[in-house]
């Protein structure tokens, strides 16, 4: 275990709330302002007295120099950085049981649309203040995002900020830095920067937060780089199918390859998502969104899932409810879709005669899912029935885990199906 050292320059340090790979952050208590702060702390291998050593510390205590003439309420305060021996440390705004947005950007772990809607609102308007200050973040990204109990938001970490006043021209970082995944076109070919880069960043933030998925994700940086400057994610309508369109369209405009077609400032997009907010009211509600994972999670079909591809099929599936009597599936239709019931009990015809009663758990449209062939049977709801509506486009979107696991459990369906089929002709045609 770390031993916490017991003084940095006047300060206290407390507690240990995060480690990397090139510091440390403590808890500690500022006895001349009597309130409790976070020290950041470079690691000492790091602060030498090489090229490299003094190349580090001019990157460390840049994010004192560009946020340290910030004063915004969703920005973190810095109020000091110094040097105690071989340490370089920064003092910040201390946030008490924060945790980062990267918490919050899994399929499982997904904030409410509303919530999220209104952190972007709030880091849109904080770069907007950040941009007309000068100051360009260039490595926004979910973990550099902190969020308190009660939701309220700091962006933290402009240790790569670049300062775009003419007094600072002479003393930026160039080249290549950021985080790839969350770099815009223009960032990631190191080209001219502006406050659009931050934007793009943001969006691809959004993207993640809504959907649990990386817009831009790929198995090496020269993929990674292909897919932000030459091709469009999936739109968020294909992991969700909730959110009001405006969402989608607000968040497609801010990953637009180029700058001049994101929105021009962090304000007109703040303004946007106010309007956005007002739709929000219409999507489902958390407990809505449990409800429906609790009403798959213990069907047979989902044996062997995990609770992530349980929560992506949740938000990402069609959910309908038939009343009895209604026609499901019409025998010479082409439908694409693929469906499992969830309540009630649905008939199959074939040339009008009942071949087949499905219920709870069982599943039907494997042919048509399969081959987009026309229906041959026609399905309707013998009593009222509740189904969750499967496209192929949803799941070749998902999660490769989540469509390993639903084709595995699609084939073995279908073969069970065939295997049926075939024991119920030869009853009918005894050799």
């Amino acid at each position: 275990m770390n031993e916490i050292p017991q003084k940095i320059g006047k300060y206290s340090p407390t507690a240990e709330l995060g480690r990397g790979s090139m510091g440390v952050v403590y808890a500690a208590h500022d006895p001349f302002s009597d309130r409790m702060v976070a020290l950041k702390v470079a690691h000492p291998q790091f602060a030498d007295q090489s090229r490299e050593g003094e190349r580090f510390r001019k990157l460390f205590f840049n994010e004192a120099h560009a946020a340290g003439s910030l004063d915004h309420p969703n920005i973190l305060h810095i109020y000091d950085a110094d040097v105690d021996g071989n340490l370089c440390y920064i003092v910040m705004e201390h946030l008490a049981a924060a945790k980062t947005l990267g918490e919050f950007c899994a399929a499982d772990t997904l904030l409410p649309a509303r919530t999220i809607v209104g952190i972007i609102y709030k880091l849109a308007k904080a770069l907007d203040y950040a941009h007309r200050q000068g100051v360009i973040h260039r490595d926004i990204k979910p973990n550099n995002i902190l969020l308190t109990p009660e939701h309220d938001v700091r962006l933290a970490d402009f240790s790569i900020a670049m300062i775009t006043r003419t007094d600072n021209a002479n003393t930026q970082f160039t080249g290549f830095l950021g985080s790839p995944l969350y770099m815009s076109p223009e960032q990631i070919n190191e080209g001219n920067l502006t406050h659009s880069t931050d934007i793009f960043s943001l969006g691809v933030v959004m993207y993640q937060a809504l959907s649990g998925h990386q817009p831009f994700r790929a198995d090496n940086l020269s993929a990674i780089s292909h897919k932000i400057t030459h091709e469009d994610p999936p739109p968020l309508s294909q992991y969700r199918n909730d959110l009001p369109d405006g969402l989608g369209y607000a968040a497609s405009r801010m990953i637009k390859k180029s700058p001049t077609e994101r929105y021009a400032s962090g304000l007109e997009l703040a303004a946007d998502l106010a309007l956005i907010y007002e739709d929000l009211d219409s999507v489902q509600t958390e407990d809505a969104l449990r409800d429906k994972f609790s009403s798959i999670k213990n069907l047979g079909f989902f044996k062997g899932f995990e609770e992530q591809d349980i929560w992506e099929l949740a938000r990402s599936c069609n959910w309908h409810n038939y009343h009895m009597g209604s026609t499901i599936i019409r025998e010479g239709e082409t439908d694409h879709s693929f469906y499992i019931v969830l309540a009630g009990l649905v008939g199959i015809e074939k040339n009008d005669r009942e071949v087949d009663q499905l219920q709870e758990g069982d599943c039907f449209g494997e042919m048509g899912y399969l081959s987009k062939a026309k229906r041959t049977a026609t399905v309707t709801a013998k009593t009222d029935v509740s189904l969750m509506q499967v496209n192929a486009a949803t799941i070749d979107s998902a999660a490769e885990g989540t469509q390993l696991r639903f084709h595995k459990v699609f084939v073995r369906t279908l073969i069970a199906r065939l295997s049926d089929t075939t024991a119920a002709l030869a009853s009918l045609n005894p050799v």
